[in-house]
């Protein structure tokens, strides 16, 4: 397909798909001329990715290069593949100086630790978990593996089902393209059923009978 049928079928303007050919997110095209380039399906499904990761990841262009780079680095693993696009997805929290925060962060590598989970060090995730223990904390609600549990529970097996649904011989493409789905959107519909069940069981205890 020439580009102007790749615009088309992607949604992008012509514009904004020649920015990202010289950003290197896009291959070129093969030449059919000295002014014309011939595209295919991968470039389709490309632009599909990149526009997920901007859309609806939000990342920038510089996050986005570190992941097709990983996609295209065939020695990177599917596991460090799905590790470099948590890390563009973030979110990335500021350390700050506080005795608070890194006693809150030890317990977070206490608790991977003792799950057994296979969490990089470097995982945004890791401070998330630690900035959100420092805020229970100071409102009085200390932390708990009991209270914990059910949280553990719950994320284990969402993820157990999210990396289930990419079958054995995936393209490393559309791998990425189900993370980010599954990260950026299905944590949404996570939360929403979270606070619907909340309203649900409070009803049920303390609306009336």
């Amino acid at each position: 397909m020439q580009i102007s049928e790749l615009s088309d079928r992607s949604g992008l303007t012509v514009q904004t798909i020649k920015f990202y050919i010289r950003e290197g997110l896009l291959p070129k095209g093969s030449a059919v001329s000295a002014t014309r380039s011939e595209y295919d399906r991968r470039h389709l499904e490309r632009l599909r990715l990149i526009s997920a990761l901007r859309d609806v990841g939000d990342l920038p262009v510089s996050s986005i290069q570190q992941i097709i780079a990983a996609i295209e680095d065939d020695g990177t693993s599917l596991h460090e593949l799905f590790a470099t696009t948590q890390h563009a997805i973030g979110p990335h929290v500021a350390a700050p100086h506080d005795p608070h925060w890194r006693a809150a962060r030890e317990d977070v590598d206490a608790l991977v630790r003792e799950l057994g989970w296979h969490v990089g060090e470097r995982a945004p995730a890791r401070d998330l978990l630690a900035h959100t223990f420092v805020a229970l904390r100071r409102l009085g609600f200390p932390i708990t593996l009991r209270d914990l549990r059910p949280y553990v529970n719950a994320a284990s097996e969402v993820a157990e089902h999210e990396i289930g649904r990419v079958a054995d011989g995936t393209p490393r493409a559309r791998a990425v393209h189900s993370l980010v789905v599954s990260t950026v959107l299905y944590e949404q519909v996570l939360t929403a059923l979270h606070r619907l069940a909340q309203e649900d069981a409070s009803a049920r205890r303390f609306g009336p009978a």
